[in-house]
């Protein structure tokens, strides 16, 4: 399974990822992480990407998905992974379609972890990190809101978004998460959707 996670900073995302991976026994793949293990790497990709992060501007799509396709080709992702930080617009949600239909594949579930903004605001205060005053909360939840609704829009139309309630114990999440993958994944076993 392809699955497409989006959730608001502190809605859990790091924790309910390393069980979805462990579920389903695919890959995660956070392009901040590649685009950083490239730069460490010394890549040409890397020292690309380095000129536009050194600069605080956003590395370009087209290079994001160059290294993306990179990742993509190794064989443990045959069966699946899991895109944590990607897509963050339309344009790249298309451009992943787009990459993935070439191949016969498709995003096969977007989840999304939705947690009241007044909670998000207390969990990223508890975190205790230096940067993290309730000015620059908001900004960063904002900020989220502003790039993914319109995404949570266009995989509500293609019919492969599962909203899951994240306001409960993780145990509970996990379960709920745990039914949406196996949802999705019983309709995409069924005759004529394969």
């Amino acid at each position: 399974m392809r699955i497409v996670f989006l959730g608001p900073p502190g809605a859990g995302k790091g924790t309910q990822s390393k069980f979805l991976v462990q579920y389903l026994q695919i890959p995660h793949i956070s392009t901040g992480e590649m685009l950083r293990e490239a730069i460490r790497q010394d890549t040409v990709l890397g020292r690309e990407a380095r000129l536009y992060m050194d600069h605080g501007k956003l590395v370009p799509d087209s290079l994001v998905l160059h290294i993306l396709s990179e990742r993509l080709s190794c064989p443990d992702c045959v069966d699946g992974c899991l895109f944590d930080g990607f897509p963050r617009t339309i344009r790249q949600a298309k451009a992943l379609d787009d990459y993935l239909r070439d191949r016969g594949l498709k995003v096969d579930l977007a989840l999304e972890l939705r947690v009241f903004e007044d909670e998000l605001i207390r969990r990223l205060l508890a975190r205790k990190r230096g940067d993290d005053s309730i000015a620059t909360i908001r900004q960063r939840i904002h900020v989220y809101l502003q790039q993914t609704l319109p995404l949570i829009d266009y995989y509500r139309q293609q019919g492969n978004l599962r909203s899951i309630y994240a306001m409960a114990p993780t145990e509970v999440i996990s379960q709920r998460i745990r039914e949406a993958v196996d949802s999705a994944r019983e309709a995409s076993l069924a005759p004529g959707k394969g």
